[in-house]
């Protein structure tokens, strides 16, 4: 972390401004207590008894937080809040209102500190996580020994020692030993995960009750904590679709209610033969007025909020323009295996035709699928191991792979092809009899030896309560895309609860399937596992990926990512993401609807200097920036 990072906002140099303002505004306020206000005089009035000098010091120091960028924002024509704060305290000053002066530089300051608290805090909650990676690691040396090194020391291949009640220094897999290890840090999840051999674990996860020796596989700058970190950081820099029209619609409002204020100062003295002094009050009054302080704030501080608050359960949303979509969301394609199911894949039957050598057309296909990185490639391998058959030893050649449909390859020089029926060209004499759930997988060589294996898969616990949730969120079409045959989809369909299921899909299929959604219902999620879905994920209103934290990947691609492999974190995101659509919607109505009640009682000479700046942008940035920060403590309801 930067010192920048560390140094708080109370702190700093604006906010030590912001003090010393504060306690000259006091202390005026006291003096003018005891010895009276003289009366305004007039233009060019400047007050200099005890109680005016402190309040015009008060509003020097105060409007030195914006006076150089005041300066600024003149010259170069393009009016925002400094110019119009400054503008203001210089006119209360020159016509013997110094105490308005000194309210406007010390309150306005204020408002400017507690934003810079909001965005802030949000952004340390995500900078503490680099915290949480301990700073040094006990690596193994060959001769047995144990060094202690800094985890930035640490190379992939290294092996390191991690003791009971120890955080993990660095991304790896487990190469000796069994856990349990807390993964709250990135998947969300509160309870611990059992860890052995060959598992996957992370860099600032906890160790709780046995002792681990992990191979390293990312250095500290690449773990999967570092690129949270990084992405989140840059997700507060996209800015969402209504930030970006509250900042353009700023720069015309500012300059509108600008030369509103001048006409007002102006107007009725000449037309009218009005008050030049009350007029010209009113019209610094509305200038006041027309500063967009909470306007602005309100979306910003908002989604700061919300990321850190997903980020800190498990949840990574890209930016501020997916937390609006998010929110938008109003019907769900679900990929099957390993999103609704659990993607422990494992072979129920093996068929095969008459004649065919059973163990010798496994022995083939389990070569050519060890190639594969597909579930239903593991399956079939560990189905051949559990049987006590190696794969086929002769050299696997010319491999290739066609998406949602199968692979083939030459095993020991003779073709071997794995999928789908129509891609094997497999048929059997007699008709398989397969069970609800079950997914049929052929195979076929160039000897005509062919088979099927049937593939079974489980539905996940809390997999219907989570559609059902995600009904009373008031989603209106949730279907489920796969490219299974009809009666495995279907049976997990009805187990779940969806509204509809489309089945024997090609990843080409999958994306016009979310395109018809899109469609009929403009918003539209995608949740599947961020590779085999890319192009639905891609074509989706938002694309969500699930059990992210192991692929850096999908990290990089997704909209949105479920550390955790939990699709319960699905209702939360969108909740959340519906929250803060909410509390934006009601942060800019909140600061235009106070706005312009005040500049109408500008207008009619009810409001003061003071009240525009205690109510119109403290008040109004206080309010907004405490309902946003409360988006940093929300928890699902359902």
């Amino acid at each position: 972390m930067t010192p920048a990072d560390r140094q708080s906002p109370w702190r700093t140099a604006f906010a030590h401004r912001t003090y010393a303002a504060g306690a000259l505004w006091v202390a005026g306020l006291a003096l003018s207590w005891l010895t009276g206000a003289p009366d305004r005089a007039g233009w060019l009035a400047i007050r200099l008894d005890p109680a005016g000098l402190l309040y015009t010091a008060a509003a020097a120091v105060g409007g030195a937080n914006f006076f150089g960028a005041g300066v600024r924002a003149a010259r170069t024509l393009r009016l925002d809040m400094n110019f119009l704060m400054s503008a203001a305290i210089i006119g209360a000053i020159l016509i013997g209102e110094p105490f308005e002066a000194a309210t406007l530089g010390a309150l306005f300051s204020l408002a400017e500190l507690l934003e810079h608290f909001a965005v802030d805090r949000g952004r340390r909650s995500i900078a503490r996580l680099v915290e949480l990676a301990p700073e040094r690691a006990d690596r193994l040396q060959p001769d047995g020994s144990v060094e202690t090194v800094r985890v930035d020391a640490l190379k992939v291949g290294d092996r390191v020692r991690v003791r009971p009640g120890d955080k993990i220094p660095a991304d790896g897999r487990v190469v000796a030993g069994a856990s349990a290890v807390n993964e709250a840090t990135i998947t969300g999840e509160s309870l611990p995960r059992a860890k052995d051999v060959g598992d996957q674990v992370f860099a600032g996860t906890l160790n709780t009750d046995g002792a681990l020796d992990v191979a390293v596989t990312a250095d500290a700058a690449h773990s999967t904590l570092a690129r949270i970190v990084q992405l989140v950081r840059e997700a507060e820099g996209r800015r969402a679709p209504i930030e970006q029209f509250v900042k353009r619609f700023a720069r015309i409002y500012t300059p509108a209610v600008t030369g509103l204020a001048v006409l007002v100062m102006i107007l009725p003295p000449v037309v009218l033969g009005a008050s030049g002094l009350e007029w010209f009050v009113r019209g610094l009054t509305l200038l006041v007025i027309a500063c967009p302080c909470a306007l602005v704030i309100a979306t910003p501080v908002t989604v700061v909020s919300a990321l850190t608050n997903a980020a800190r359960n498990g949840v990574l949303i890209k930016g501020g323009e997916h937390l609006e979509r998010l929110g938008s969301v109003r019907a769900l394609a679900l990929d099957k295996t390993g999103t609704v199911t659990t993607g422990a894949l494992r072979v129920r039957q093996f068929v095969v035709a008459d004649g065919t050598p059973a163990d010798e057309l496994l022995r083939r296909v389990a070569a050519a699928e060890a190639r594969s990185e597909h579930p239903i490639a593991h399956a079939i391998v560990r189905f051949a191991e559990e049987r006590g058959l190696s794969p086929h030893p002769g050299p696997v050649e010319d491999f290739g792979a066609v998406p949602g449909q199968g692979l083939r390859a030459r095993v020991a020089g003779r073709w071997v092809s794995v999928g789908t029926e129509a891609f094997t060209g497999a048929k059997l004499a007699a008709p398989v009899r397969m069970d609800g759930g079950l997914s049929p997988v052929f195979a076929r060589t160039e000897d005509g030896l062919q088979g099927v294996v049937l593939v079974g898969d489980h539905v996940r616990a809390g997999a219907p309560e989570v559609v059902l949730r995600l009904r009373r969120l008031g989603l209106r079409r949730i279907v489920m895309l796969t490219g299974d045959g009809a009666e495995a989809a279907e049976a997990v369909a009805r187990a779940v609860g969806v509204d509809d299921v489309q089945s024997r899909l090609l990843p080409e299929q999958k994306v016009e399937a979310v395109e018809s959604l899109r469609r009929r219902w403009g918003s539209v999620a995608m949740l599947g596992d961020g590779v085999n879905d890319a192009p639905a994920l891609a074509t989706a209103t938002v694309g969500i990926a699930m059990g992210a934290a192991g692929s850096p990947a999908t990290i990089e691609t997704a909209d949105v990512a479920l550390m955790a492999d939990d699709i319960s974190k699905l209702p939360f995101a969108i909740e959340l993401a519906r929250r803060a659509r909410r509390v934006i919607r009601f942060n800019i109505t909140l600061a235009l609807g106070l706005k312009l009640l005040l500049a109408v009682g500008a207008v009619a000479g009810l409001v003061s200097l003071a009240v525009a700046v205690l109510v119109g942008d403290m008040g109004g940035s206080l309010v907004v920036t405490a309902n946003a920060l409360r988006l940093a403590r929300f928890r699902s309801a359902l």
